[in-house]
């Protein structure tokens, strides 16, 4: 595996762990009170997920071409699977360290209210004190709420099981477009252009379903027609599809590339 391979797997799990980390958010803006807040400090971390998306562009680009000289597309393959594999190892890192991400993140959209200032909070996360808050804060998953996942009771199946397709589609239809690419080397740049339209219905699925679904369970929790309890219960479930949504995109890798290759050939 070469050194760009390896660098692109890197920024794959910043990138996903981030991802999932962002529906806390949600969490810890209803706690806190402070929704806008929350997400204004989070663009932050949604700043580090887009650079690493913007260095590992290029660097998978290239490997594809490289893979096209040498006519070995297999190859690209197995290295689309370990971007894939790694996506999951990152989703179910971003569950596992939710618990005290709320816990920084509640702390900083707290210290951000009183300074109101991005620069002084990053100044103040690697200070001494911010680093001893940071050790206070590790928390491990409670049982509790692993133990939930057995229980569907008041979920909302339907909105669960269009996120793990949402989030399976929108993992896979890049590198299926990029792998349909491969395949068809002549037709590359219009199979690489039709990742938009694989992708559009993941966007579609999220805007219309999943988003408004989970924007209403927040307002509904600050004004009290919800329980604390019943929305984390949510988010976990939220969480666990992703996790599930990123194994069925390993599934759907080779015949989403030969939907697009078909459509590639037939446009």
């Amino acid at each position: 595996m070469s050194t760009q391979v390896i660098i692109v797997l890197v920024l794959t799990v910043i990138i996903s762990t981030i991802s999932t980390l962002a529906y806390s958010v949600r969490i810890v803006g209803v706690r806190t009170g402070r929704i806008a807040v929350s997400f204004a400090v989070f663009n932050i971390f949604a700043l580090i997920s887009r650079t690493a998306n913007s260095i590992q562009a290029p660097l998978l680009a290239k490997t594809i071409e490289t893979t096209i000289k040498t006519g070995n597309p297999q190859s690209l393959l197995y290295i689309f699977r370990w971007i894939l594999f790694s996506t999951t190892l990152a989703t179910i890192f971003g569950a596992v360290l939710m618990p005290t991400f709320i816990n920084i993140f509640r702390k900083a959209v707290e210290s951000f209210s009183i300074n109101r200032s991005i620069p002084k909070l990053l100044l103040h996360s690697f200070s001494k004190s911010g680093i001893e808050q940071f050790k206070s804060s590790v928390t491990k998953p409670k049982k509790e709420n692993l133990a939930q996942l057995k229980s569907l009771t008041m979920m909302p199946k339907k909105i669960i099981l269009l996120n793990i397709l949402a989030f399976a589609i929108s993992t896979v239809g890049v590198l299926a477009s990029l792998y349909a690419g491969c395949l068809n080397p002549e037709l590359r740049t219009t199979c690489s252009t039709l990742a938009a339209v694989i992708t559009g219905l993941s966007t579609i699925l999220m805007v219309i379903f999943i988003d408004p679904f989970i924007s209403m369970l927040t307002d509904d929790v600050i004004r009290g027609k919800c329980t604390q309890l019943q929305f984390d219960r949510c988010i976990i479930f939220i969480v666990g599809g992703l996790i599930a949504g990123t194994i069925l995109a390993q599934l759907l890798l080779v015949p989403a590339a030969e939907v697009i290759s078909f459509i590639a050939k037939s446009i």
